[in-house]
């Protein structure tokens, strides 16, 4: 027997955004590297921004991705002209038309499990339909999926109503959270944030949250996170449930593609070397966020205060 065909083939489904196709892009290399074949699914837009990306990564006119990962596409619902950082409109379109070509995708290539986004929640039914085991991907922090799990206890302890609306329990005084190193009182101004974002906006990523996190607990086997164990010992005692599995980061040693979905601006590093050690800060937002002008003054003036560096 053909020894690809022999190996055990897995399908990687990461939510179509930058932040998280490149770490998922990176798990899918372990896995080659432990044996597996991967079928990697990105939509349509971001599929050939992978294919410009991986172009001149491959000396012979080739992908530069190793035999075992082989990259496909579906649709995301959105026609061409459509604007696809209005989130909201985005990923209802998304939750409308990714599930039934996955699930067409499951039954062709009979893998026998879903490494899915945990933010491609919306899969995880169709794929346990079919008897495919789902494993569940958190791009970022142990912490910050913890937190996400916890939404439904928030709402329980009267902190947040089911519309993500802070309730006056949580605005008349502080939260305490129970962690391994005692309790925590967290003041409802250094919350303040959650309430920034308009009515329906804050609406919908609730309700997006929660039927992810839903569908994790419910039909993921194994839940992961890109993190390790040292820097988060909090999080993993709290939530044992979830496995680390990084850091995930690009191979620079052995330049291993990753297909990145934008061009890289490397100004910034003779600045950044200047710095002391372990001084500067830096802060991502991801490809989705649109500050109002209040926002980002908010953001610029709290970063000023640090008195440090930032990036």
């Amino acid at each position: 027997m053909d020894a690809a065909a022999a190996a055990p083939h897995v399908m990687v489904l990461p939510f179509p955004a930058q932040g998280h196709a490149t770490p998922l892009m990176e798990l899918s290399h372990r896995l080659v590297d432990r044996g597996f074949r991967v079928t990697f699914v990105n939509t349509e837009p971001i599929h050939a921004l992978v294919l410009a990306a991986l172009r001149p990564s491959a000396a012979g006119g080739g992908s530069g991705l190793p035999d075992g990962i082989r990259l496909v596409s579906v649709p995301d619902g959105l026609a061409d002209g459509d604007d696809r950082r209005d989130l909201c409109r985005f990923v209802d379109a998304l939750s409308r038309c990714i599930p039934g070509y996955v699930e067409r995708l499951l039954r062709e290539t009979k893998v026998k499990w879903l490494v899915g986004d945990v933010n491609m929640g919306m899969c995880f039914e169709a794929a346990r339909k079919l008897g495919v085991r789902v494993a569940a991907v958190f791009p970022a922090s142990a912490a910050c999926l913890a937190t996400l799990f916890k939404v439904p206890q928030l709402i329980e302890g009267g902190f947040f109503d089911d519309k993500d609306r802070m309730t006056q329990a949580f605005r008349s005084g502080t939260v305490r959270s129970s962690s391994p190193r005692g309790c925590r009182r967290s003041s409802r101004r250094r919350c303040r944030g959650a309430s920034t974002a308009p009515s329906k906006d804050r609406k919908f990523g609730y309700q997006l949250v929660s039927r992810n996190t839903k569908a994790a607990r419910r039909h993921a086997e194994v839940v992961v996170c890109n993190s390790f164990r040292d820097a988060e010992a909090a999080a993993f005692e709290l939530f044992p449930g979830i496995l680390p599995v990084g850091p995930l980061f690009a191979d620079a040693e052995l330049r291993r593609p990753v297909g990145q979905l934008l061009p890289e601006d490397t100004g910034c590093l003779r600045w950044l070397n200047a710095q002391p050690d372990g001084s500067a800060v830096y802060v991502a937002f991801g490809s989705f966020t649109i500050f109002d002008p209040r926002q980002f003054m908010e953001l610029a003036e709290g970063l000023e205060l640090t008195d440090r560096p930032f990036l």
